[in-house]
């Protein structure tokens, strides 16, 4: 009997903003996928809405590396030149939270990154191939202004400004050049266009910044969309494959990035992406929240640490943001975020039972490491190989859900469809689960039911106590004592505990 043929491998297609449509991902460099991501401005923790721009360029490059590309992805840090406005208007960020918090400047850059790589670790997001920051490029960025300045640039006593008008098409990607957008840029006195945006930003006579470096237009420092070009050009080269950002980016800061990068390549119209500085430009969309608490001026606004303060674990969140597709708005509440840390924890009791009876099956003696662990990445060759034939309709689908453009909603059901399939070899099991969660970066083949059970701020009763607690309803059940049983329960819920029975965790904190 002849084997089957293999699958064919079904083209990644993802959505061009620039565009406006699906396209064949066809890399610049053969085997290669280079992507750029525009990271945070470390002036304040991140909120959980920026936390989503990084869970789908995450979800974004573990799917380049499943397809088998060699993956090269940098995201910045941005220390440096970012206003209170995207658009030229109000003080640097970095600057007025130093002085409001009495401190330098520096040590404010330092301590939010840090929060940031914590968020980011606490999501599983992978680490990219490098991280940009963008005091570290300075040099680099006053001599890119010195490249376009004769054609494209003018200078006011506030600075060094872009003529948008010296570049074709701008504002393409925004597709809305008389939109709101541009209400939101400064009118500063002396600007060609209204669009017209800062290269270099002097410090005003008779002040001082905390970072500021000389140029050749004054001391001073780079304009916050002046930093993404260099960074990315000075890395990847132009024109690399993807540049990623949040929805807001590509009304604004993505239009002026472009515009830099046609200027210093000497590049013609946007009918050709590759033009702009990258082949596609891709765009999450919004988180929403409707009790006003997702902005930072809010006081307690929705950042990670608030979630885990009450009794969420981190990957929860990760899995609400796979449950909706990049693109479209996820409206975040409390009851959906329980859903998802319901549904995550359903997967890891299957597993866990997965890896029971997997031990029972072989002796410890047969393997020191379990047969589902891979050194390598999975890969979709890997997934399609191995033994694995049994899940071929199962892959292949889940193949062709990621490759068409990242749905990992239908990922996910596919991953689920695997767990319940019936009658077949746990071990075997396992290893499509870990390859499909390459992609989805759940990390369920390391996390446990137990990691899970996260205490929430505020809580005084002590896991030993809940254990006797639960020892004494155990006696009561035994003796048929059911009102007591039934008292105690009601008394460890009435604390926030939840008494699972039947579930071999026993119990964890109840959320509310």
């Amino acid at each position: 009997m002849s084997e089957a043929p293999a699958p064919v491998a079904t083209p990644l297609r993802l959505f061009n903003s620039l565009t406006r449509q699906l396209e064949p991902f066809e890399p610049v460099h053969a085997g290669e996928a280079r992507v750029y991501s525009c990271g945070p401005t470390v002036y304040n923790y991140p909120h959980i809405g920026n936390m989503r721009a990084y869970v789908f360029a995450d979800v974004l490059g573990r799917t380049l590396s499943f397809k088998g590309y060699k993956l090269t992805h940098v995201i910045n840090i941005t220390d440096v030149g970012h206003l209170t406005d995207d658009a030229d208007a109000g003080e640097d960020k970095m600057e007025k939270i130093a002085k409001a918090q009495a401190q330098s400047i520096w040590d404010i850059a330092e301590h939010y990154k840090q929060a940031y790589w914590a968020d980011v670790r606490a999501l599983n997001i992978r680490q990219p191939a490098q991280w940009t920051v963008a005091t570290d490029y300075v040099p680099q960025m006053i001599a890119f202004a010195q490249t376009i300045a004769e054609k494209h640039c003018y200078e006011l006593d506030s600075g060094l400004y872009f003529d948008v008008a010296s570049v074709a098409d701008y504002g393409r990607l925004a597709r809305a050049q008389t939109d709101d957008g541009e209400g939101r840029i400064e009118a500063v006195e002396g600007k060609r266009n209204s669009a017209d945006f800062a290269i270099w930003r002097k410090t005003p006579a008779g002040e001082k910044r905390q970072m500021e470096w000389d140029s050749p237009w004054g001391k001073g420092a780079p304009g916050w969309h002046l930093e993404c070009s260099v960074m990315s050009g000075e890395v990847l080269g132009f024109p690399f494959d993807i540049h990623t950002g949040g929805i807001d980016h590509r009304e604004i800061h993505h239009p002026n990035e472009i515009a830099q990068n046609q200027a210093f390549c000497c590049t013609n119209g946007l009918d050709v992406p590759a033009n702009s500085g990258a082949k596609i430009w891709m765009h999450n969309n919004f988180l929403v929240e409707r009790s006003g608490k997702m902005s930072k001026s809010s006081g307690e606004f929705l950042r990670l640490q608030l979630l885990i303060d009450k009794g969420y674990h981190p990957l929860a969140y990760r899995m609400m943001c796979l449950q909706a597709h990049y693109r479209s708005e996820l409206e975040f509440s409390w009851d959906g975020l329980g859903a998802a840390l319901t549904r995550l924890k359903r997967m890891l009791l299957t597993i866990s039972n997965l890896k029971a009876r997997h031990a029972e099956l072989v002796s410890a003696s047969m393997s020191e490491q379990a047969p589902w662990v891979r050194d390598e990445g999975w890969t979709l060759k890997h997934v399609q190989g191995d033994g694995l034939e049994m899940f071929r309709d199962l892959t292949s689908n889940f193949a062709e859900a990621i490759s068409n453009d990242l749905n990992t909603s239908v990922a996910l059901t596919l991953l689920e469809d695997v767990l319940a399939k019936k009658k077949v070899d746990p071990a075997r099991k396992l290893q499509v689960v870990q390859a499909m969660d390459a992609v989805l970066g759940l990390g369920l083949l390391t996390l446990e039911r137990s990691d899970l059970r996260i205490r929430p701020k505020g809580v005084d009763l002590n896991e030993s106590e809940i254990e006797a607690t639960l020892i004494a309803r155990k006696e009561a059940r035994a003796a048929k004592d059911f009102a007591r049983s039934d008292a105690l329960r009601d008394e460890l819920a009435a604390k926030g505990v939840d008494v699972m029975d039947g579930d071999p965790l026993g119990w964890e904190w109840k959320l509310v």
